[in-house]
């Protein structure tokens, strides 16, 4: 019986290399209208326009830290809840043993420290990160997207990627280089 195996692309994409954001955001935004949507742009600081134009607008992030956070304060305020009731019940000056006025700082820092630890690895997550090799790395240049330059990719597992004609239009656009990003 012979295995079946996926075949890779040739190359994993192409990348348009420009000067200035404002180029590399118009690109973005003309290879998104043109139908593709496996892009991504790389820049050596943040452009929030760069990121809307290749059509990332949805995060889960607030609710990944919503959830960290009930979770968090739920956590504290359960365990303490256990310990003074069920466990360790000690009557101290007469007071209830569900005191849940005392239960405030502990439930409330608990609450902080999961929403915290939940967006930072929930971040990383969504980020796909730790992220020690990417094919771009090897692209001619790309070393100047932490400096000066702004870069669009179109990776080959977009649909609607051929590399003639997504070529051509990248070239269309202006850009200062185009070249294959291998594998």
């Amino acid at each position: 019986m012979a295995v079946k195996r996926k075949v890779r692309p040739a190359v994993y994409g192409l990348m348009a290399e420009f000067d200035n954001p404002t180029d590399a955001v118009a690109a973005a935004r003309r290879v998104h209208e043109e139908g593709y949507r496996k892009i991504d742009a790389f820049s050596p600081y943040p452009v929030e326009e760069l990121s809307e134009a290749v059509g990332v607008h949805k995060t889960y992030m607030p609710h990944v830290v919503l959830v960290g956070g009930i979770l968090g304060g739920l956590t504290g305020y359960l365990l303490q809840y256990y310990v003074h009731v069920h466990y360790y019940a000690l009557n101290v000056g007469g007071k209830p043993f569900h005191s849940w006025p005392a239960f405030i700082p502990v439930t409330f820092e608990m609450t902080v420290l999961g929403a915290g630890l939940f967006a930072v690895f929930g971040m990383l997550a969504m980020n796909g990160l730790p992220e020690p090799y990417h094919p771009v790395f090897n692209a001619p240049n790309f070393a100047l997207a932490s400096r000066d330059r702004f870069f669009v990719l179109v990776e080959s597992a977009d649909p609607k990627f051929d590399r003639e004609r997504t070529g051509e239009l990248l070239r269309s656009l202006g850009p200062r280089e185009v070249t294959d990003v291998e594998h």
